[in-house]
């Protein structure tokens, strides 16, 4: 080999080297910056573990137990989780109604289909909606869907992230004519067509309050006897209603964290939940929208609340919650309240041993 190769192969080496040396700095200077970066809260998922389907029993989901103290799990199952609870305990479950809101129609001049998700009504009458539009880019501000003879809705405006504003005009009550026409909002990692058995079981045994576009997945674990079960222990059951929209299951934008931003989701804390959670000893919050909700000012009515690790919680003591999916906020809030060396071990383990992911998906408590 010639002495010119030679040379030029030192130089290349050399340069790749530093180009290497560069990005770690570069790398280093963000995590310096921010703190914490998204890619932080990544893991590996087969797809083959994400639950398509809900166990026919609602009560026998897998439950892997953390303790923080000691930074270790147990593999157990859901029915030994009022085994966990204790007098002086309170359990705040959320207890909004997850609607039909997902719609397919038709553009008014057109044949293709338009699939519309509404997430959020913003106007006192209840007509106009914040929406999640497909495809989004070929429908213009004063366009009309049409769903059905009943429903049809106008594009009033682009928001800030993509959505749309759309003007509902229903021929009737909208509520009913969405129970006939709409579809269960399944998340987009369950690849099948809703079902008439989803409107049931995508909902918890104690949902009441209407208003959720995704169902807060960890009660649907719960049934009538894991409940009692519950009060048998000793544990207090209070009740939040958040109602789950863009808030909570949209994915981050921001690799900072701290530059994070979550939309507004409206919730209800009721004066006895506030009392029960402040008597309590150890408050216990099913799911990361009760978290939200007791973590949040309750006179606002309203909440953007990222938790993100650093977060210093005031009243959250344990926590029930699903498996979440990477980057996500929701495994943040997770992170931030275990930990985000145990949650993503533990996470590691739940793969290992073939645990079911997501919405329908098995869970893990937090002590």
């Amino acid at each position: 080999m010639s002495k010119v190769r030679v040379a030029r192969r030192r130089v290349i080496s050399r340069l790749l080297t530093f180009r290497l040396a560069a990005a770690l700095l570069r790398n280093q200077a963000a995590r310096k910056a921010s703190g914490v970066l998204l890619s932080d809260f990544d893991y590996h998922l087969p797809a083959e573990l994400i639950a398509q389907e809900p166990l026919p029993d609602r009560a026998a989901s897998r439950m892997l137990v953390l303790d923080r103290k000691s930074a270790t799990w147990q593999d157990r199952a859901f029915r030994d989780f009022p085994s966990y609870l204790r007098p002086g305990d309170c359990l705040v479950l959320n207890d909004s109604r997850v609607f039909p809101s997902r719609l397919y129609g038709r553009r008014e001049h057109g044949t293709g289909r338009v699939e519309v998700l509404l997430t959020r009504p913003i106007s006192g009458d209840g007509l106009t909606w914040e929406a999640l539009v497909h495809p989004g880019r070929k429908m213009r501000t004063g366009e009309l869907i049409i769903f059905s003879d009943e429903l049809s809705a106008e594009i009033l405006g682009r928001c800030q992230f993509g959505e749309r504003t759309v003007r509902l005009r229903p021929r009737g009550s909208l509520f009913e004519i969405l129970d006939r026409i709409g579809h269960v909002p399944l998340p987009p990692y369950i690849r099948r067509p809703d079902t008439e058995a989803d409107r049931s079981r995508y909902q918890t045994v104690f949902a009441r309050e209407r208003g959720s576009v995704a169902a807060p997945t960890a009660g649907l674990h719960f049934t009538p006897e894991i409940l009692d079960a519950c009060r048998a222990a000793g544990a207090k059951i209070a009740w939040v209603t958040l109602h789950v929209g863009l808030g909570t299951f949209q994915p981050l934008r921001a690799e900072k964290i701290e530059e994070a931003r979550l939309h507004t989701e409206s919730f209800t804390m009721p004066p006895e939940t506030d009392a029960a959670i402040q008597a309590a000893s150890r408050v216990v919050a099913v799911g990361t929208t009760s978290v939200r909700a007791i973590e949040s000012e309750p006179r606002k009515g309203e909440t953007s609340l990222f938790i993100y690790p650093g977060y210093q919680f005031r009243r959250t003591g344990a926590l029930l919650t699903n498996f979440h999916l990477p980057r996500s906020s929701l495994l943040v809030l997770v992170c931030a309240f275990a930990g985000r060396e145990l949650t993503l071990a533990a996470y590691r383990h739940a793969v290992e041993q073939r645990y079911r992911f997501f919405s329908y998906g098995d869970c893990a408590l937090v002590l």
